[in-house]
């Protein structure tokens, strides 16, 4: 378990900017020592802030985009193509302007896919994808991501796991099907905490007065089922990268700039 640092901007623009300048460092510093590299992207306002600031920046090309894997840390249980998925929007804001070998994007299964509305099929499916892209070194039955991205709730969920409910007290699969989710859509499927802890690091975005009560509570000693975020963090490092008003709960002393 990694202690969290933390990392505070002035706005949500500069969050995304500083975050996409930072996961190209990380994307290209794999790529040159291991020849390719693995991030876990996210959804929601703030994961599609930074893919689209990653798609305006001069060094996106010192990316080989032929040479990166990218899975999902959730998806809602949508049909193909529609909006609300995030791949879906992942692709608006940046994938489909960039050269991606489309057999190393690993969307998660759709509701009118092979496993139609089975969403625990689906989700056993995923974790089947995961398990079969480990090597030997890996831990926990799926690929060492060298970036795991998160977006953080209001509630304090990351992923799909939601406080309280059966998913993020699964300790042994890495997929599951989240049935009942008290956001729209019910049905999710959602790589689970230790899926999660398995990444070299995880990095999880707050931006916005709306997510400031669930960083203070997640960054607090709040148990992981009470406040999932708490339960959220890489084998090596675990950043929170924010804005000032999601940090506006937390107490001074939860500042130090984090290392480069």
């Amino acid at each position: 378990m990694s202690t969290p640092q933390l990392v505070v901007h002035r706005d949500k623009e500069l969050m995304a900017e500083a975050a996409a300048a930072r996961l190209i460092t990380k994307i290209v510093d794999a790529q040159a020592s291991r020849g390719s590299a693995s991030v876990v992207l996210t959804g929601g306002r703030n994961g599609n802030g930074l893919l689209a600031a990653l798609g305006s920046a001069p060094a996106r090309d010192a990316i080989d985009w032929s040479r990166l894997d990218l899975w999902w840390g959730d998806e809602r249980f949508l049909p193909e193509g529609d909006p609300e998925r995030n791949v879906t929007q992942a692709r608006e804001a940046l994938l489909d302007r960039v050269p991606l070998d489309p057999a190393r994007v690993h969307a998660m299964p759709a509701s009118d896919g092979p496993y139609g509305s089975d969403v625990d099929a689906a989700a056993a499916a995923y974790a089947a994808e995961l398990a079969a892209a480990t090597d030997p070194g890996d831990h926990g039955g799926v690929p060492t991501f060298d970036v795991l991205m998160l977006g953080v709730g209001p509630d304090t969920h990351v992923a799909s796991l939601f406080p309280e409910l059966p998913a993020v007290r699964e300790t042994e699969r890495t997929v599951v099907g989240v049935h009942g989710a008290p956001k729209p859509p019910p049905l999710r499927v959602s790589l689970t905490l230790p899926a999660i802890r398995a990444a070299k690091e995880v990095w999880l975005l707050a931006a916005g007065e709306d997510k400031a009560k669930a960083a203070a509570i997640a960054l607090s000693g709040a148990g992981e089922v009470q406040a999932p975020a708490a339960g959220a963090y890489g084998r090596s490092r675990t950043l929170w990268l924010l804005d000032a008003a999601a940090a506006s709960e937390l107490p001074r002393s939860l500042y130090p700039p984090a290392s480069a």
